[in-house]
């Protein structure tokens, strides 16, 4: 069982992206080491950190719960984007390295949906 993203556009060929729980869980962390903090000592993953004391504009997909949460604006997939982006341009010189390229790769196809998402002003879902 796992986690699916993908637009809310009812086309069952649009693309997505996908992970197990705990592959999600560690690209999230990937994610929060990059902007300079750890997910581990946030509220909701098991530290007492606020949420506000961070400034990312990748909040809205850290801080997201797994399921039962609303789903992500076209709006915020927009403001998530340039990060997202700066990312990947940063660590694409790290390819010796497995677990950073499947990261890599992951927040690839993250920008993807999320891009289509903004094309067809579809919601990202996470299901």
């Amino acid at each position: 069982m796992g986690l699916v993203l993908f637009p809310g556009d009812g086309d069952v060929t649009s693309p997505d992206v996908s992970w197990s729980y705990t592959g999600f869980n560690r690209f999230r962390e990937w994610l929060a080491r990059a902007e300079g903090f750890a997910l581990d000592e946030m509220r909701g993953f098991g530290g007492d950190r606020p949420w506000s004391s961070v400034s990312t504009t990748l909040a809205p997909l850290l801080d997201h719960p797994d399921d039962g949460a609303p789903d992500l604006t076209p709006g915020q997939c927009a403001a998530m984007l340039p990060r997202l982006e700066a990312i990947i341009d940063q660590r694409q010189h790290d390819g010796s390295d497995p677990v950073l390229q499947r990261h890599t790769d992951d927040a690839r196809q993250l920008v993807a949906v999320m891009r289509f998402c903004m094309t067809k002003d579809a919601e990202l879902i996470f299901g």
